[in-house]
């Protein structure tokens, strides 16, 4: 993507996650208030995740899972913390909302490869590892062309093809497409878990 393409890009980000903030504003509240009274304190999830270039950044979302543990203190599997109140703030993607602070900032633009663990950061092939050659997004292709219910090689190839294709004209079109899938609200979690398994790079191949 050239230079002026770059600056329509970040621009966009900027105007579209300003008015976003603003216009939802209300929904985010509320949003809080109910997360602060059915799980309790923190109310936002805070995570280290890489981003342009591997460097790794703090993402914001709701959070949506008990900070429930087991006998020896650690944290119960994702299905048995995921909460009714959670599952429906991730069948609309709404503990997403946060993230828009996060494109603000230019941690992350609006489309662009969804940013995953640094603990898989060492477990790419080299072709994988290029997702990190642009911001991840709030949305992108891989979302849109089936979400967590693709294997990790399709989410990661598509996330590549992205990378060698992308357009400002690719973005409008990943952004309507998000839209719809939201609505429809599939491939939300992979067959057998409650949200996406763990990559583990080559052992999985």
């Amino acid at each position: 993507m050239a230079g002026t393409s770059q600056a329509l890009k970040r621009g966009f980000d900027i105007l579209v996650a300003g008015l976003l903030l603003v216009i939802l504003a209300i929904p985010l509240v509320l949003i809080a208030l109910a997360t602060r009274l059915l799980l309790g304190s923190p109310i936002l999830y805070r995570s280290l995740r890489p981003g342009l270039g591997g460097n790794l950044f703090t993402i914001y979302k709701f959070r949506t899972m008990t900070q429930d543990v087991d006998e020896n203190g650690e944290l119960r599997p994702d299905a048995e913390r995921l909460t009714r109140f959670g599952r429906l703030l991730r069948s609309w993607s709404l503990d997403e909302l946060p993230e828009l602070i996060n494109v603000l900032r230019g941690d992350m633009s609006l489309v662009g490869p969804r940013p995953l663990l640094p603990a898989y950061l060492d477990r790419y092939d080299d072709q994988q590892r290029r997702r990190h050659e642009v911001r991840p997004g709030l949305t992108g292709l891989a979302q849109v062309r089936g979400r967590n219910s693709l294997s990790w090689d399709e989410r990661l190839a598509l996330d590549v093809w992205y990378v060698d294709h992308r357009s400002f004209a690719l973005d409008l079109r990943i952004l309507a497409a998000t839209i719809a899938l939201v609505v429809n609200r599939e491939g939300i979690n992979a067959p057998d878990h409650a949200t996406m398994p763990e990559f583990r790079g080559q052992e999985e191949t």
